[in-house]
């Protein structure tokens, strides 16, 4: 977060002491320090008086603050979206043993492929934040999750990045078919 830098820069650029910018917009001089040195965050009250004070739009103030703030909100997001494409991949592949078993027909099959369906949303939705991002290879996609951006010195090997893509298709497929066969055999237990 970048806020603290731009606070201290604008308070200086008007010539204001910490005491006299607390003053001003009814804080403490301790209040503004732990600001500036990213101890605390204004909240939304104080940002819009800090940008009036200084003459400056609220996005000057909060400058790289905003895109580090939907980086994270996208990392998060990427977290959540893989969790909620592997629970309705597994609850997809449990559903089709139960299809199987108490189905006389495809209609059966509808709330599989729903799931399934479902499960396909979220991948799409990681796909598009790993565009994005232009985070493609495991070894990038690892990398973002921990700093929550691609690191520049990473390059990419196209013949190993599409070998990848194969590789993790293939044991997703695989993985998939594995729990079927699970399922359906758990349901024939149950005759």
């Amino acid at each position: 977060m970048d806020v603290g830098n731009q606070i201290r820069y604008y308070r200086k650029e008007n010539d204001l002491s910490q005491a006299e910018l607390a003053e001003k917009i009814f804080v403490s001089s301790q209040t503004i320090s732990n600001w500036e040195n990213e101890r605390s965050y204004p909240d939304l009250h104080n940002l819009i008086e800090l940008a009036t004070l200084f003459n400056v739009s609220l996005d000057q103030l909060v400058k790289g603050d905003v895109k580090a703030m939907k980086n994270a909100i996208d990392h998060s997001n990427m977290g959540r979206y893989g969790n909620l494409m592997m629970l309705f991949t597994l609850l997809s592949a449990m559903s089709f043993g139960a299809a199987l078993k108490f189905s006389d027909g495809w209609f059966g099959f509808l709330v599989p492929l729903l799931l399934w369906m479902i499960s396909f949303y979220f991948a799409n939705k990681i796909e598009r934040l790993k565009k994005k991002y232009d985070v493609q290879t495991y070894k990038e996609i690892l990398d973002y999750m921990e700093h929550g951006e691609k690191s520049n010195h990473t390059s990419r090997n196209e013949k190993k990045f599409i070998i990848e893509k194969i590789i993790i298709v293939s044991c997703f497929t695989a993985a998939f078919g594995i729990l079927v066969l699970i399922s359906i055999y758990l349901f024939q237990l149950l005759e």
